[in-house]
């Protein structure tokens, strides 16, 4: 995986979450980071629990979840799981993720929620359907599938949450007999121009984000990790202002309204549904022609480049694409 691939299929930690959910957001980081330094200080001083002494799967309720998932959150990236005892395809994912949890052993933790139990948190995530999953770092919601998706790309998605966590916070969880006194090993140096613009998209400062990520751009026209943090700082901003609820109604009244169609799926893309924002997209494609067929088409390919071209659902999505184009 290239450095910060897609800051997590382009959440990155800051990029795709609920919109009513980002002034929350950044007051969990600030406090997770609290939470970290001070769990780092006692591990140092060997008053502190060992990270491999958690649990690696726990069932979380609305009392459980600010200690559970979002203070552990600064220190060990936090798989969320919405489930349902009636969900048939959640009873095939989850001991999919549970077994992942135990093998990467410390490096991620699963908190498993239930909808029916806990109905206000799986509204403030905007889960719309189950099975659904999302992370935690750093107190920033990251959103990741939703639906049961197969070992492979569970793994693969995984992977690419622990990188970004390690690369863009330093959170490297801890392997079985490891824990937070284990040595880390040398970071990269930063680049100052790159992380003032990642600094401005965590914090929420989406023009000043946009203005930075275009300045290393203007020197370096090609550098990867710019291009996608512009296209994810650009995303945010369009919807920012957006009344959901109308524009969704927009797009169910009308499927020809391209404008619509883009405004939704930037929210589908925001609110962690990916596949849905990438089919109505290509649905979009398949049904226009000339200037909105290519405005369609370069709206998709802007969303590839938030979630990242490695990511299956990109995949997946751009040979749909090239389906309805050729």
């Amino acid at each position: 995986m290239q450095s910060r691939n897609s800051r997590l299929n382009s959440s990155a930690l800051r990029g795709a979450v609920d919109l009513a959910a980002v002034k929350a957001a950044g007051e969990a980081a600030q406090k997770a980071e609290q939470t970290r330094a001070e769990r780092a200080r006692q591990a140092a001083a060997g008053d502190g629990p060992a990270l491999a002494d958690y649990p690696l799967v726990l069932d979380v309720t609305e009392e459980t979840f600010e200690s559970e998932v979002v203070q552990r959150s600064a220190e060990v990236p936090v798989v969320v799981d919405f489930w349902a005892e009636w969900c048939g395809p959640c009873k095939q994912l989850s001991p999919v993720l549970e077994r992942l949890a135990e093998e990467y052993a410390g490096r991620i933790v699963l908190a498993k929620i239930d909808v029916d139990a806990n109905p206000e948190i799986a509204q403030q995530f905007g889960i719309q359907g189950i099975p659904a999953v999302m992370a935690v770092v750093a107190g920033q919601l990251v959103p990741l599938f939703q639906g049961a998706e197969n070992e492979a790309n569970v793994r693969k998605i995984l992977d690419q949450l622990i990188a970004v966590a390690e690369q863009r916070f330093g959170i490297v969880g801890g392997a079985a007999g490891g824990g937070e006194g284990a040595a880390a090993e040398p970071r990269v140096p930063a680049d100052p121009a790159l992380e003032a613009a990642h600094d401005a998209l965590d914090r929420g400062d989406l023009a000043g984000a946009v203005r930075a990520y275009q300045n290393v751009l203007s020197d370096r026209p090609g550098h990867v990790e710019a291009k996608l943090g512009l296209a994810q700082a650009q995303l945010l901003q369009r919807v920012e202002e957006l009344d959901p609820q109308q524009v969704r109604a927009d797009a169910a009244a009308d499927p020809k309204d391209v404008p619509a169609q883009l405004r939704a799926a930037d929210l589908d893309l925001v609110g962690g549904h990916v596949e849905d924002a990438f089919g109505r997209l290509v649905d979009t494609v398949a049904r226009t022609f000339g200037e909105d067929r290519d405005a369609a088409r370069l709206r998709l390919l802007e969303l590839f480049e938030v979630i990242g071209s490695e990511d299956p659902r990109t995949v997946a999505a751009r040979q749909a694409l090239a389906r309805v184009l050729f």
